[in-house]
């Protein structure tokens, strides 16, 4: 298998066609033709389903496929990307829903863990490992270590009571929501969330976000209410119209339990918002992660953190709250990236249908610009966008974008409203001059093939240096999305905090190569409601090694790696660098 980038044959001439494709770009920020560097020359990308192959079978079930009668059938679920056994390769977990109907005893739809064989295949091992005691509403999931026993835990978010799940680190997992203290006193509607150590104090902390203040009789049926219309069709009610939440931050207290810290660190305003998607983040360049949130209807918030335990919402201020025109968006997931290689991170959002995704170009001091139609992103409005990526699926270290689709209403099939429910995907390419070209038709059918999909997580998931992508479609199967075509060197950093929380959390890295510095930091959440897998995957193009990189964890302190052979994998522990006899190759094979 190659992992030499392919940059020939007829790739020029694809390049110019496509961006041509593209159309005119009329926005007020559209560059100057003249001004734009050569756009960089398109590889072969050819993506394929490997789902049902790979054994990741499981049926998603989530409210009506024909019609939807309440807002719970519409917002589906994420999907998470984490090595739960410690066994070096990244297993799959897929959230699950319910009906209004609901199931008899003993027959409703639970999540689903699934196991990584080694081989390509997976084995669903969700009752072993004791997950499937929580049906329900599920919404979302993130992964952290919230105990620092080198174990990843499991937080599930629904409509209802969210649910903690401790690693044993034997295979098995315990529910310690209300030992944990996560326990509320009434049901809420919980979407995403996220482990982040907002205060440095090595331990992981919990954020949580949340949508609409809802019971089945507090809302109007479909089509009788002033927002239970869309483009004259009765469709069921909300978010507008409904009441908003405020969202939440539980302090992780060092001995297995957490406390609501909400309002006194700011978190609680503002508040009536229908939040999302989390996303963390040293957007500032001060040391201390932010917390950008995508709102459905309403302003997106950008909590930064003033690294004494409070935060303020500067969305506005930092340009991140609407788009250009100062409009309101109906924002779904997000994700962030140094996409142009200048060592900031920018951010990428997914909104309702009839608009656009919205990029954000950071300028590295915690402003940003929306750079949507000059980058070539603002001419595809008919989809819905929900779970979104920056995604290096060619190691070209020049990210692209991967976007998720699909309406909420089926009720728009055979109306000729140029929309359906079932979407296609997005797939965009970076031509390292600011812009992306929309690749979707030449990637291969398997894109093009439609489903109401929502969350999107990424990661290597067989040790080979390609990045795949899980999505979690609505009411049908899973797919996975692998990139058969010839890929570039890379490397990869799984990072072991010592003073800083396990999962090094919130710890920051820069790579220095070929005279570009690129960004990155260690996440949990995003995308929709998701989680990818948290070792660091740099794209290293035709390059054979690594020049430099550094690591600048949360406690403050700095490790330096330099001259690293590529196409290898390897475990980075803080203030020790990289670990001998813990390098692998390809398929994890020791390395000397």
């Amino acid at each position: 298998m190659s992992f030499r980038p392919l940059y020939g044959l007829a790739a020029a001439a694809a390049a110019v066609a496509l961006v041509a494709a593209a159309g005119p770009q009329t926005r007020k920020h559209a560059p100057a033709a003249h001004a734009r560097p050569a756009p960089a020359k398109i590889p072969v990308v050819h993506f394929v389903d490997i789902a049902a192959q790979a054994g990741v079978t499981a049926l998603n079930v989530y409210g009506g496929d024909k019609h939807k009668d309440y807002i719970i059938e519409t917002t589906g679920n994420g999907a998470v990307i984490f090595d739960y056994n410690n066994d070096g390769w990244p297993d799959i977990y897929l959230p699950n829903g319910s009906t209004v109907a609901g199931f008899p005893a003993g027959q409703a739809p639970v999540g689903h863990l699934y196991r990584n064989n080694h081989d390509g295949t997976f084995t669903d091992v969700t009752h072993q490992a004791g997950l499937d005691r929580h049906p329900g509403w599920a919404q979302g999931a993130c992964v952290g270590d919230y105990n620092n026993d080198g174990n990843l835990d499991l937080l599930v978010t629904y409509w209802g009571q969210n649910v903690l799940y401790r690693n044993n680190g034997d295979g098995t997992f315990t529910d310690v929501t209300k030992q944990a203290g996560l326990e509320t006193p009434a049901p809420e509607w919980s979407t995403g969330c996220t482990f982040t150590d907002y205060d440095h104090d090595g331990r992981a902390d919990i954020f949580i976000a949340r949508y609409v203040d809802f019971a089945y009789d507090k809302v109007p049926k479909p089509g009788q209410g002033p927002w239970c219309q869309w483009k004259g069709i009765p469709v069921m009610c909300g978010p507008r119209g409904l009441p908003g939440t405020v969202n939440a931050l539980y302090h992780n207290n060092g001995d297995g339990t957490f406390s609501d810290v909400s309002e006194k660190a700011g978190i609680t305003q503002p508040h009536g918002y229908y939040g999302f998607t989390p996303l963390t983040g040293d957007f500032s360049h001060d040391g201390w992660d932010d917390i950008y949130l995508t709102d459905d209807s309403t302003p997106n918030i950008l909590f930064h953190n003033h690294g004494n335990g409070t935060f303020t919402d500067v969305g506005t201020m930092a340009g991140v709250a609407y788009n250009e025109d100062g409009a309101e968006q109906a924002g779904m997931g997000a994700s962030a990236a140094d996409y142009l290689r200048n060592g900031n991170l920018d951010i990428v959002k997914t909104n309702f249908s009839d608009d656009t995704p919205t990029l954000y170009r950071n300028h590295g001091d915690g402003t940003f610009d929306d750079v949507t139609f000059a980058a070539g992103l603002g001419n595809i409005t008919r989809w819905l966008g929900w779970g979104v990526e920056f995604m290096d699926y060619d190691n070209s270290g020049w990210p692209g974008i991967f976007i998720a689709n699909g309406h909420v209403y089926p009720e728009v099939d055979g109306k000729g409203l140029g929309t359906s429910y079932r979407e296609p995907k997005v797939l965009y390419y970076n031509l390292r001059d600011g812009r992306f070209a929309n690749i979707t038709a030449q990637a291969g059918e398997a894109l093009s093939t439609p489903h109401s999909a929502r969350g999107v997580a990424v990661g290597d998931l067989f040790n080979d240096g390609h990045l795949e992508a899980v999505v979690n479609n609505m009411n049908e199967r899973p797919s996975i999305y692998r990139n058969t075509g010839p890929v570039g060197h890379f490397i990869s950093l799984q990072l072991q905090g010592v003073k800083s929380n396990r999962a090094a959390l919130g710890a920051e890295l820069t790579l220095y190569q070929d005279g570009l510095k690129t960004y990155t930091e260690v996440r949990s959440g995003g995308s929709f409601i998701s989680q990818n897998d948290l070792r660091i995957h740099f794209g290293l193009g035709g390059d054979t090694r690594a020049e430099r990189i550094v690591i600048r964890w949360p406690s403050g302190v700095v490790d330096t790696l330099r001259d690293l052979p590529a196409d290898r994998f390897y475990v980075v522990r803080e203030g020790q660098g990289v670990i001998p006899g813990l390098t692998r190759g390809l398929g994890l094979k020791p390395v000397s």
